[in-house]
This record gives structure tokens, C-alpha cells and sequence, in this order.
């Protein structure tokens, strides 16, 4: 069995996007998988958030990873700062890195951009997503096509680690989902679909009422042709939808331009709409009965025993590896 990690900032609301494009899949991978699902809340404090508000995202995130489908019998579902060896090993991998690379990062340029004053923090988290993934003999680690230059790091802070010092982490492959990897804003359908947006009509959150998904996708831009057609150059806003209608109902796009061919935009935006309802309605029943039961803490405090168990068994290798502490006798 492979070793699966993913983690999920809760810094907001989770959208469609996130649902379609990582947590969705995660069900049928914790199947044949060994997988960890990490709320990666220290990632989260890359940039100033509310602490209150902080602590109700990640109980909402880690509730909404059990009502999507992930069986903490089946995987380890935890809280990254419930680990302490994240950010001990996050540090280690600090030292192995280059500042040039980590300026590189596509992420850091965009959400630094035209500020005076940038968190370090900001410049130095992909070691930390490093750790993330290294701490647990990650073989596989699935994202979104935006996360794949830090996971090409990942690999490179490995490979510089196992060559420097010894050759203890597994080098992870890295996994892009073909369908619905990709959800477009419904506003800007150049653009991802993203839980930051300002244009709160731009993106369908997983806890939208059934009148807020449906107003949202009418509303969705598309053209003026009038042909339900998968054209990304030419036809943003459609081959978004289609991609979403798809990704909801697990027909092919093929077959749902067939299903559509001479109909106008109204009934299938409407069926889009309906599409992403009866695939949210489940997940919003099982979210409501979990968010505030005692069975969600203590499921939590299960996966942080776990995790913690594996993580520090990696980090005692990672120390020794590099000379940090003193020379112990084996533990028994």
C-alpha cells in the first residue's frame, strides 16, 4: 500500500473547486491508500487572520473532510499544529534550502506583490509543506495543477537532504487529477475558482444554500453563441460549467454536449445548478450533525495520536541525520 498525504489550509470557506478538485477523490483513494489528511493550520498564519474565526475554519474544514466521504477509521485525519514535529522538521528543511528558489515560488510573487511589508513566513513556508509530506513516507501527494512547483521542491529539498545527509525520505511522485483538477470562477472563468475571491458571485462554497448555487451559476458568465460546446480558448465560461456538471455527476463531457446539442444556455445552466445541489445536499446534512458533537473532537484528538506517533519516528531519523542532540541509546 502507497502512503497518500494532502493537506487544506482553513483560511475560509471551502468552494465547489476544492470539493471537485481534491476532497472528492480522497474518498476512493483512502480505499488502497495509507492517506493523511492534514488541516494545515500553521500555514493558514502566513498572513494576518482573525484567531476566533481561525479556530471555527478549522473545526469546519476538519468536519467537512468527514462529510465528504474521509473514514478516520480507513485514514488519518488531524490538525497540523497538533504535530509539533511539522514545524520542528519545517525548520531542519529551512537549512537546505536557498533563498533564490524559494523567491521563485509563483505563490510568494502573487500574494507579495506590491506590499511594503512581506511575512518571512510567507517566503519560507514551502519547507514547512515539505515537512508536511516528508514526515510521513509520502509516495503520492494529490493537487491542484498551482501546487505542483512546490511539490517540485519538496522533491529537490529530499533529494538535497538524502545526498547531504542520509538517505531517509521517500521522494513523493505528484499526482494532478484529469477531471475537475481545474474549477474555474464562475465570474472569471480565466481564473480559479477561489475561496479568497472579493466577488462573492465567482465561486459556489460547499455550505451555499440550494437558492445560492442555483442564482450563482445563472448568473455565471458564458457567451453570447449559445452552443453547450467544450471550447477552454474560446468558450471559458461553458467548458467551466461543463467541467462542473461533469465532475457532479461522473458523465463524460462528451456525452452531456450531446445532451444539449440545440438546447440554450437557460435549462442547462439550470441542470448545472441542479447538478451541484443534490451533489452538496449529503454533504451538508452530515456536516450540520458533526460541526458541534463531542464525536468530532475525539476523532481529532484519534488522528493527532496517530500522526503523531508516525511524524516523530521520522523526525528522530531527520536529527540524527543531521548531528542535532545528544547520542541515545536505542529506544525500546
Amino acid at each position: 500500500m502507497k502512503t497518500i498525504f494532502s493537506g487544506i489550509q482553513p483560511s475560509g470557506s471551502l468552494t465547489l473547486g476544492n470539493y471537485l478538485g481534491a476532497m472528492k477523490h480522497f474518498v476512493d483513494l483512502q480505499e488502497d491508500h495509507h492517506c493523511y489528511f492534514c488541516v494545515v493550520d500553521e500555514h493558514a498564519i502566513t498572513v494576518p487572520q482573525d484567531r476566533l474565526k481561525l479556530r471555527d475554519n478549522i473545526k469546519s474544514l476538519a468536519a467537512l473532510y468527514i462529510a465528504s466521504g474521509i473514514d478516520p477509521n480507513k485514514s488519518t485525519l488531524f490538525i497540523q499544529s497538533e504535530v509539533p514535529a511539522h514545524t520542528q522538521l519545517g525548520w531542519m528543511l529551512q537549512t537546505v534550502s536557498y533563498i533564490g528558489e524559494l523567491e521563485r515560488m509563483t505563490q510568494f510573487k502573487d500574494k507579495s506583490k506590491g506590499k511594503e511589508a512581506v511575512s518571512a513566513g510567507l517566503l519560507t513556508y514551502p519547507p514547512l509543506m515539505a515537512a508536511d509530506i516528508l514526515l510521513y513516507k509520502t509516495d503520492i501527494v494529490p493537487v491542484g495543477e498551482d501546487q505542483k512547483q512546490h511539490l517540485e521542491l519538496t522533491r529537490d529539498l529530499a533529494q538535497r537532504f538524502n545526498h547531504r545527509y542520509n538517505d531517509i525520505f521517500t521522494i513523493p511522485d505528484i499526482s494532478i487529477p484529469k477531471v475537475g483538477a481545474r474549477i474555474m470562477s464562475l465570474q472569471e472563468p480565466t481564473k480559479k475558482m477561489s475561496k479568497s475571491d472579493d466577488n462573492q458571485k465567482a465561486s459556489i462554497f460547499i455550505l451555499d444554500t440550494e437558492k445560492q448555487i442555483e442564482k450563482k451559476i445563472k448568473s455565471a458568465v458564458t457567451d453570447s453563441e449559445g452552443i453547450v460546446k467544450y471550447d477552454k480558448e474560446n468558450k471559458p465560461g461553458i467548458s467551466n460549467l461543463l467541467t462542473i456538471y461533469a465532475s457532479c455527476t461522473g458523465e463524460t463531457i462528451e456525452e452531456l454536449e450531446g445532451k444539449y446539442e440545440g438546447k440554450g444556455y437557460g435549462e442547462f445552466k439550470q441542470d448545472t445548478a441542479n447538478a451541484v445541489i443534490d451533489a452538496l445536499r449529503p454533504i451538508q446534512k452530515k456536516y450540520e450533525a458533526l460541526i458541534h458533537s463531542e464525536e468530532l473532537d475525539e476523532l481529532l484528538d484519534h488522528g493527532a495520536d496517530k500522526a503523531n506517533a508516525a511524524a516523530t519516528k521520522m523526525l528522530r531519523k531527520a536529527k540524527k541525520a543531521m548531528g542535532l542532540g545528544r547520542v541515545h541509546k536505542k529506544r525500546k
